[in-house]
């Protein structure tokens, strides 16, 4: 990836972050833009987000994107100004949700060792 498409993945993505906090502030509390990632000729972009709560979250998010995705790339346009205007596709990332379940895993199975260690406790 060039500079220039990794300055304007920051650029898209940091719009984008910002008009969702200012404008629809109360429906994306429970999601975040985790990524932008734009084509090299400027006329696509794939837009990651991830989802905090319960999967009837991700689907009003996914619901919400789909709504409003034409209302974002207008803003995006008008405020980012580039030789095209990428049309964004919203898809959601599950590696905080993946995440979050590794390391529940690895608490399972350090709560099952402590309990099964027969290993002599010594007071001291």
């Amino acid at each position: 990836m060039s500079l220039r498409i990794a300055r304007v993945n920051e650029l898209v993505l940091r719009e984008i972050a910002t008009y969702l906090s200012t404008r629809y502030r109360s429906e994306s509390v429970r999601w975040t833009i985790t990524s932008v990632e734009v084509a090299p000729d400027l006329r696509n972009a794939s837009v990651a987000y991830s989802v905090i709560g319960e999967e009837s979250d991700a689907r009003e998010a996914a619901l919400f994107f789909r709504k409003h995705g034409g209302e974002i790339s207008k803003i995006v346009s008008k405020n980012v100004i580039l030789k095209y205007s990428p049309k964004l596709s919203f898809i959601r990332d599950y590696g905080i949700e993946r995440g979050n379940r590794v390391m529940e895993i690895l608490d399972e199975i350090e709560t099952d060792t402590c309990e099964n260690d027969s290993r002599p406790k010594f007071d001291s």
